[in-house]
């Protein structure tokens, strides 16, 4: 039978940092894929960073509450779900009046600018929320066995 490992903080780090280098690499290329098309945001590597560092946190919190009591760590997991979802709604509204304020269009009616804002904060809230809760089950997983 397989023996099952759990994602240590090193193990993480290292699976993370592949992780966020290859979302990266898509970024960087999806301009030049398609050139004719609007894909990131104007502040997208804010976005990305924000996202980026705010999961990286989440993750070390929830599993600082799984080693402490793993009868809870479910319970971590939620709350550092919704403390980054928290975050990330102040990030939105921040972000949202400070565009509007400045008037950041370059070439894209308000409308399209902010679909492609969206788009783009989704997408990585999205996928960096999938790996984060794909490493903290697999520590609960291995904890139950």
């Amino acid at each position: 039978m397989l023996k099952f490992k759990g994602l240590g903080i090193q193990r993480f780090i290292l699976y993370y940092i592949l992780y966020t280098a290859l979302l990266a690499g898509i970024a960087l290329s999806l301009p030049h894929l398609f050139p004719d098309v609007k894909l990131l945001a104007n502040k997208f590597w804010v976005v990305f960073g924000f996202l980026g560092g705010l999961t990286f946190i989440a993750y070390i919190l929830a599993l600082i509450g799984i080693k402490r009591n793993p009868e809870t760590g479910v319970l971590a997991i939620m709350g550092s779900i919704a403390v980054k979802m928290l975050f990330s709604m102040a990030f939105v509204l921040i972000y949202s009046l400070n565009t509007k304020k400045n008037g950041l269009v370059n070439g894209l009616n308000a409308e399209e600018k902010d679909l492609v804002f969206i788009f783009n904060f989704f997408s990585l809230y999205l996928l960096f929320t999938f790996f984060e809760i794909y490493g903290l089950l697999r520590n609960l997983r291995h904890q139950n066995k």
